[in-house]
């Protein structure tokens, strides 16, 4: 159980640190299809929430197929959760997520009828963390081809959430 809760806290605190995401849905022709995301909440429970257009395509692939995925990079970790997403209306949150930045994409403000809200629900993940970015990974190659040792590129985990 222990394992668990670490590995839980692992993805929790490898997200806190992303703000853009690839959020990916499955396209009515059944092509899978990424589109990039900003984070609105910073504390992972295991839901991600996105502001969205109620008019854009990951709405309308959703509307026929919930099954989404949610991956993040960067130069020394990656995040890839699986679950599902939905629309949800919830006035309040907007409200709570809302920021200037935001309004950039609704210049109307919060109440702009068509400022969407996007709850992903994370049902498992997968993880790679290698601590000390470029240097150290390269590093640790450089050490596998010296010694003929199979290259370590840090640590590696499925966690069901």
């Amino acid at each position: 159980m222990t394992d668990t809760i670490d590995e839980r806290k692992k993805v929790a605190d490898l997200i806190k640190d992303f703000r853009f995401a690839m959020f990916v849905t499955r396209h009515a022709d059944g092509k899978l299809v990424a589109h990039p995301l900003t984070v609105q909440e910073a504390e992972f429970d295991g839901d991600l929430w996105f502001l969205v257009s109620k008019r854009s395509s990951p709405v309308a692939d959703l509307a026929a197929d919930s099954d989404a995925n949610v991956s993040f990079s960067s130069s020394d970790s990656w995040v890839s959760l699986s679950g599902t997403a939905r629309l949800v209306e919830d006035r309040q949150k907007i409200e709570e997520l809302w920021n200037p930045v935001v309004g950039a994409w609704f210049p109307d403000g919060p109440d702009d009828p068509f400022v969407g809200l996007l709850k992903f629900t994370a049902e498992s993940a997968e993880y790679w963390d290698s601590p000390g970015g470029t240097i150290a990974s390269a590093f640790s190659f450089v050490k596998s081809k010296l010694t003929g040792e199979q290259y370590d590129g840090g640590e590696n985990a499925k966690v069901d959430l």
